[in-house]
């Protein structure tokens, strides 16, 4: 037998742009793309195709999402950009009085109390019944038999697996996180090129496609939930569940140099990148890696970090518009703010008026942004036993201080990281694209669309590019691919510059644009399995 190490990649390595006409995925894991294809053949649009590599994704990729997790999505359908919120409210019990007599000060990060409603189930089945062409157990058949059968874990996703399991064998040591370890890690984590199956993780998800989701959501697996996480202290009740509603949602823009750069509103943070967007668009770029560039990219987006980590909240909670957030004078106020050196920016005050993500698109014109997450890899640790639903950890994003906007309450939706994005110009669209990965991902939509709008890479070369990553105050951590003399400038100005070697620190993207004439091009993320199929 060969012998080698599916982790080591000694030598620089180059992807081309795949081209397409008749369909295309773009997704971090090969076999969830090639689910999506498949079902593109099949008679399937799209919104099909994402709704296939999406519940596969579930199976292939368990490391950043699952099936009792978040999800969100832009689609363009119908000449028109839809936006889908699928994240979920906090426990009806859920509230900072709560937290607080238990002790907590901040919330936790694992166990039952971040356990929100898990969204993406009913994701899939809003997204399958108003554009859908295909029944759920049509387009969520890969996801069941790999799920059933097995399938040989590919590198990064081991990579991932072993880490998160070297973590909660130190953090996760009370009795109801078992079931994590009896689903995911009973001996160890899988290697890559391993085989590992579910069989009661296929069950769930034959479930699912069977009732439309309903089950989830008011029959027997919500039962299994809300004992699950009530059994062990939490909050989350089979009523919780039951209530639970998806939300459409209007898409949120801003005009970068001629394109209209979408995300969803809050309370997700895509509205970070679009204040970013704005404030970039009053300087004029030539050269990407100059460090007068990177300086302003970093600086415009802890300016826009100051203000998201402010004022988003449940859009019923904020107290700032988002008009107010995104309009022309408040980034002329705020541009004035970046100057020459690193700063600490604070929030301003307007005037009052790190999951797995894809793309797809058909030859109709339907193109789908979606990004779903257990937040911080598998989530809370708490696996529902005899499910293999591992349950998110979103309610960590709230605040517990009674002051803020963002603070938990009952039925109330978490400050979001994740955020799909999308791209027209002059109401034609140019596709979707997303850059995952918690904090990551308002910086990875800046910098993927000025690669793309102000230095003309190619949807690849736009993935290959290094990236950087402002962590807190002045430290920025970037890849070692960038340039020495991008190192030693941004320290020369004041920035505490960081080589970061974990190369899944800086967000994991998909890229799918269209051409005038219906071709599609796509580009996938080098920095971890990712696959762009097209047909």
């Amino acid at each position: 037998m060969l012998s080698f190490d599916a982790q080591n990649y000694p030598y620089p390595s180059r992807r081309n742009v795949v081209y397409a006409r008749r369909g295309m995925v773009a997704t971090s894991q090969p076999l969830a793309a090639q689910a999506g294809l498949q079902v593109l053949q099949a008679g399937g649009n799209a919104i099909d195709a994402a709704v296939a590599t999406a519940a596969a994704l579930t199976v292939l990729e368990p490391t950043a999402n699952g099936i009792g997790g978040d999800a969100f999505a832009l689609v363009w359908h119908g000449g028109k950009l839809h936006g889908l919120n699928a994240s979920g409210p906090a426990a009806a019990a859920s509230t900072q009085q709560s937290l607080a007599q238990l002790g907590h000060k901040t919330m936790p990060k694992y166990g039952p109390l971040p356990v929100t409603v898990p969204g993406t189930p009913a994701a899939w089945a809003a997204l399958a019944q108003r554009f859908g062409r295909l029944p759920l157990t049509q387009s969520m058949a890969a996801a069941i038999g790999y799920a059933r059968d097995g399938y040989a874990v590919s590198p990064s996703v081991a990579y991932a697996w072993q880490q998160a399991t070297k973590l909660f064998r130190t953090e996760l040591t009370a009795p109801h996180f078992k079931p994590w370890f009896d689903t995911f890690a009973p001996e160890r984590a899988p290697n890559a090129g391993e085989v590992w199956r579910s069989a009661a993780h296929a069950d769930t998800l034959q479930s699912i496609a069977e009732s439309g989701a309903a089950s989830f959501y008011r029959g027997a697996l919500a039962e299994r939930i809300a004992a699950c996480v009530q059994g062990a202290g939490g909050h989350l009740s089979a009523a919780d569940l039951a209530a639970y509603q998806v939300e459409w949602v209007d898409p949120i823009s801003v005009n970068y140099r001629g394109f209209d750069v979408w995300e969803i509103p809050p309370s997700g943070h895509g509205l970070v990148a679009l204040i970013a967007l704005n404030l970039l668009q009053g300087f004029d770029f030539s050269e990407r890696d100059s460090v007068l560039t990177h300086h302003r990219q970093i600086e415009a987006l802890k300016l826009a970090f100051a203000d998201g980590l402010a004022h988003i909240a449940d859009p019923k909670h904020m107290r700032v518009s988002v008009a107010d957030l995104l309009s022309q004078a408040y980034a002329d106020e705020r541009r004035a703010l970046i100057g020459e050196s690193a700063s600490l920016p604070l929030p301003g005050t307007p005037a009052r008026g790190g999951t797995v993500y894809l793309s797809t698109a058909d030859a109709e014109g339907n193109m789908v942004s979606l990004i779903q997450s257990n937040y911080m890899g598998f989530g809370s640790g708490m696996v529902v036993p005899g499910t293999g639903i591992a349950l998110h950890n979103r309610g960590n994003n709230f605040s517990l201080d009674a002051a803020h906007p963002n603070c938990i309450a009952p039925g109330k939706r978490p400050y979001h990281t994740i955020i799909p994005g999308f791209m027209t110009r002059g109401g034609v669209p140019v596709g979707p694209f997303g850059v995952m990965g918690g904090f990551m991902q308002p910086q990875g939509h800046v910098q993927v669309v000025m690669n793309t709008v102000d230095f003309h890479l190619n949807p690849q070369a736009a993935l290959d590019a290094p990236r950087w990553e402002w962590e807190s105050g002045r430290l920025v951590n970037i890849e070692r691919s960038t340039g020495e003399h991008l190192f030693r400038g941004l320290a020369a100005r004041g920035h505490d510059v960081n080589w970061q070697n974990n190369r899944l620190a800086f967000g994991r993207g998909q890229i799918i644009w269209r051409d005038q004439a219906g071709v599609m091009c796509g580009g996938t993320e080098p920095r971890t399995d990712g696959a762009v199929v097209g047909w």
